[in-house]
């Protein structure tokens, strides 16, 4: 029972206990290795240590609640979903497309990067890439950029690793988390959809694009 290991915790332990549920609630997505902007390195991530250390504990409390909690080892990320599929994150329609072409970015470049999880890019390497394979006509506002990046950092799904969101030689890490967001399956879709020539610019009032595009939280693959 969850009482039971919670009373094992000592004070400090206990209040950090509180602290990284609250955040493991907001985010979504805790992630073993994070960029140290301050060292300009990676580090391993103290919160994700502690949930690992204390797993049992975690997936106790949070199930009493209809939480799940899933960690992957290999990908480093431990993710949170909800089996009644509430407390969703619904994206615009921006924020969904850059989602899907940083997912398809980390899909092409992960073979060629073998000894790490995480993918480096550009914003205007994903600006190019976006409007080359016709997902736009043209390049977001800076306002929308800013806005998709920022919103997809806040759940670490990317992480900025210098200069503003918005401009073209800032460097983006991606983080393996995205695969719990667009899944193979997805993508696959994703690539049929732009062979066909659909841009995913077509069916913004149609609702035809509800399946696959706006949720990060409660989607049934977390």
């Amino acid at each position: 029972m969850w009482n039971e290991l919670y009373e094992k915790l000592n004070n400090s332990d206990r209040e950090e206990f509180r602290r990284i549920l609250n955040l493991l609630l907001s985010r979504t997505f805790i992630i073993r290795d994070v960029y140290d902007s301050r060292e300009g390195m990676m580090k391993t991530s103290p919160e994700y240590r502690f949930i690992e250390r204390n797993f049992e504990l975690f997936i106790d409390y949070l199930g009493y609640a209809g939480w799940m909690l899933q960690k992957d080892g290999n990908y480093g990320v431990i993710a949170l979903s909800n089996e009644y599929e509430y407390n969703r994150v619904r994206l615009d329609k921006n924020t969904t497309l850059i989602l899907y072409t940083l997912r398809l970015i980390f899909e092409e470049e992960r073979e060629k990067v073998s000894l790490r999880n995480e993918i480096l890019t550009t914003t205007g390497q994903m600006v190019h890439k976006m409007i080359t394979l016709g997902i736009v006509s043209r390049k977001p506002s800076d306002k929308d950029l800013a806005d998709g990046l920022r919103q997809l950092s806040f759940h670490n799904i990317i992480e900025k690793v210098d200069g503003p969101w918005e401009q073209a030689d800032t460097r983006l890490l991606i983080l393996p988390s995205i695969l719990f967001v667009i899944t193979n399956e997805k993508i696959s879709r994703m690539y049929e959809a732009l062979e066909n020539g659909d841009n995913g610019e077509t069916n913004e009032d149609d609702g035809s694009d509800k399946e696959d595009n706006r949720v990060i939280r409660g989607d049934d693959v977390l």
